[in-house]
Parts: structure tokens; C-alpha cells; sequence
């Protein structure tokens, strides 16, 4: 086993910070309406499901609204419904998991056969404005310091989910634009979801007020009228466990 990238114990810290805050998961809401919507275009009909990463309080009323009377919270990491679903949905969370080949195959066996798992988790080149603003902090500081985890990219993603057992997959990208009047309203939008950093090999040592003050100057540099152009891109998959389990 490799060593982890992730300090799981982090997790639920970030998730109540995140609540305290008022939880303003607008690109997981996003991503769970594209599912929905993508789930609705399936000829085939589901009668359970299983939740996986994000989950929010409407959401299992949501698919319940379409038919699905069986729905459950699942975590790779922890304990698992005692039922095998016939649909998989996966919010905001693959992009943050150790060992994840060997947990797709996992999860390959534990959902039903002819089983749908779709989601969708940040990747690509997200946050360019943030990452050259922390790029210039650190130059002050004269550090290098991991500010951001490994991204999964679109073609790796569906060769992953194919090497674990999957047929048919489908990959693409929703690119979403935003824009800020300042580095701090984005910083509050990423804790107000729960995403900032949680590497096991992240800095603990604050930037200096002379970093910070370069960090803000870069993000405000790279706007157009008082207002900073950031991207998020948002990794959409399909992909069905075969008909019979696969040795």
C-alpha cells in the first residue's frame, strides 16, 4: 500500500467549518443536477441508489421524486448499506481518494450487476488565478509549499475506471467560469464547500502577512474591472458494471 496522500481525519473538520459558514455547495448542486439530468436520458429505470461523497439534505428526495425507493449514503471508506444498488452516484469526492484503482474495483463488486455509476469531481486545470496567486506568495516566503492535490484528468479517468471492471465508459468536461472581487470571497466560496487543502503533506506554517499581501495583489492582477476570472472544471462520468461479475 502507498503511503496516503489525504488525512482522512480532516474531512469532517472541513465539512463543519464548511456548515458553520452556510454551506454554499453551488458547484456540487451543480454537478448533482447534470447527473440527474444525464440519469433521466437512461431507458432503464432504477429502484435504488447509492450516494456517495457529497450529499445534501433534498438530494434523497430528489431521486426519490424519479422512482427510486431505496436510497442510502455510502462511503468507500467506512461502512456500507446492506444493499447492492442499481445506481451509483458519486459527488465531489474520487478526486480526493487514496488508493483509488483498488477502490473502484471494490466498488465494481458491490453494486448490482448492470448497475449504473455516474458522478462527477473537480480536475483538469482548476483555479489557474489561485494557483499563480499562491505561486507568488510562496516566492516571497522563499517556500514551496503544496497548496493543491494531484487532479485527475478526463482520458486518465476513463482508462482507471475501465482497468477496474467498468464497460462503457463516459468522460467529458463542464468548464465553469466564475469571477471574484477579491482572492478572500473565493477562498470563502472553496471553505464554504469543504474543498481546501487536506493533504497529509500540506504546510503548517501560515503564510507571512507580506505573502498574503502578494497573493492578494497577484489574484487582483490578473482581473479586468475589479473582478478576477477563475475556472473550475468539473470531470462528468458514466459507466456500467457488467451483467455478471468480471474475475
Amino acid at each position: 500500500m502507498t503511503r496516503p496522500l489525504f488525512d482522512a481525519a480532516l474531512l469532517p473538520v472541513r465539512q463543519a467549518r464548511a456548515e458553520a459558514l452556510g454551506g454554499d455547495y453551488f458547484l456540487h448542486e451543480r454537478a448533482f443536477n447534470e447527473c440527474l439530468a444525464r440519469i433521466a436520458t437512461v431507458r432503464k429505470g432504477f429502484a435504488s441508489a447509492w450516494l456517495m461523497g457529497t450529499e445534501r439534505p433534498d438530494w434523497h428526495e430528489r431521486l426519490a421524486s424519479r422512482g427510486i425507493s431505496q436510497v442510502a449514503f455510502a462511503s468507500l471508506g467506512g461502512d456500507l448499506p446492506t444493499f447492492a444498488p442499481d445506481l451509483c452516484l458519486s459527488i465531489g469526492s474520487l478526486d480526493t481518494m487514496d488508493e483509488l484503482p483498488a477502490l473502484l474495483t471494490a466498488l465494481r463488486y458491490l453494486i448490482a450487476p448492470g448497475a449504473l455509476f455516474i458522478g462527477a469531481f473537480v480536475g483538469g486545470n482548476s483555479l489557474p488565478s489561485l494557483r499563480s496567486a499562491m505561486a507568488a506568495a510562496d516566492q516571497v516566503d522563499g517556500l514551496v509549499r503544496v497548496h493543491f492535490h494531484p487532479l485527475i484528468d478526463p482520458a486518465s479517468f476513463g482508462s482507471l475506471i475501465a482497468s477496474a471492471g467498468f464497460i462503457d465508459p463516459v468522460v467529458d468536461l463542464d468548464r465553469v467560469a466564475l469571477s471574484y472581487v477579491s482572492l478572500a470571497a473565493l477562498v470563502r466560496d472553496l471553505r464554504g464547500m469543504g474543498v481546501t487543502n487536506r493533504l497529509i503533506e500540506r504546510s503548517r506554517r501560515p503564510l507571512s502577512r507580506r505573502a498574503v499581501a502578494m497573493a492578494k495583489r497577484k489574484f487582483a492582477s490578473i482581473g479586468i474591472n475589479g473582478r478576477t476570472a477563475e475556472t473550475v472544471e468539473i470531470i462528468h462520468f458514466a459507466a456500467w458494471a457488467p451483467q455478471a461479475p468480471v474475475d
